[in-house]
């Protein structure tokens, strides 16, 4: 696998909150400071051969948190949804997202459905946010649509297969991603892509997110690329 770029990586963005702290800085801009490392990285990792970046935005644990966080991290998406919009067409960024937007206020979905609409068409790096998601709730709203489309005859039971349920997942529309990045240290998936990470890389970095640059990326690309990823079969030497 020398060589080989991952075409989709999901990215669980990890450690805003340390960081500020270890600034003595109120955790919201902690939250701007990774909003501002994940432009960057953006830009700079454009040229890498990379398809597919999904990134862990919000969760739908997020609303365990304080309301002043929440109302800057809602606010922040906001603002940088539109900076995609208004800045990021040189770099043909295709916008898409995942999650029970339900939640979300009514002008936060209209902002993404009106980033989805206007790059649709563009053909570079396809941006992912992952917001009000979790892995347990997209099975269960899958499960819960395939149950409905049993019970009107739209398939059957016997139709159920691991291909049918990926097509209901949110990530529907994404090949499973290769490699899954997590920063802050901290070893564990956090719900995140469940069921399209069952035979992902998972690259753990002590690297708090808002410093994590394109040299960071760069390394656990490096270190994917050294693995021997055989699904569960024996790679022929």
């Amino acid at each position: 696998m020398k060589n080989e770029i991952p075409q989709h990586i999901g990215i669980i963005m990890d450690g805003n909150g340390r960081w500020a702290k270890k600034r003595m800085l109120p955790r919201v801009m902690g939250h701007r400071a990774g909003a501002q490392a994940l432009d960057k990285l953006l830009k700079d990792a454009s040229g890498l051969g990379v398809k597919y970046i999904t990134v862990y935005a919000f969760s739908t644990e997020n609303w365990k948190r304080s309301e002043d966080e929440i109302k800057g991290i809602m606010g922040l998406l906001r603002e940088y949804i539109n900076k995609y919009f208004d800045e990021m067409e040189s770099l043909s960024l295709r916008i898409r997202s995942i999650g029970d937007l339900s939640a979300l206020s009514p002008e936060l979905q209209a902002d993404i459905a009106r980033m989805k609409e206007v790059s649709k068409t563009r053909t570079g790096i396809t941006l992912t946010i992952a917001m009000n998601y979790g892995g347990r709730d997209e099975i269960r709203r899958a499960l819960t649509q395939i149950a409905k489309d049993c019970r009107k005859e739209v398939i059957h039971p016997e139709d159920i297969t691991e291909q049918l349920i990926s097509s209901y997942l949110d990530t529907s529309f994404l090949p499973d991603p290769e490699l899954i990045i997590r920063t802050s240290g901290e070893w564990r998936t956090s719900n995140f892509l469940l069921w399209q990470g069952a035979y992902s890389e998972y690259y753990f970095t002590d690297v708090l997110w808002p410093d994590f640059n394109i040299d960071t990326l760069k390394e656990a690309i490096a270190w994917y690329q050294g693995k021997d990823r055989r699904f569960g079969g024996r790679n022929s030497k």
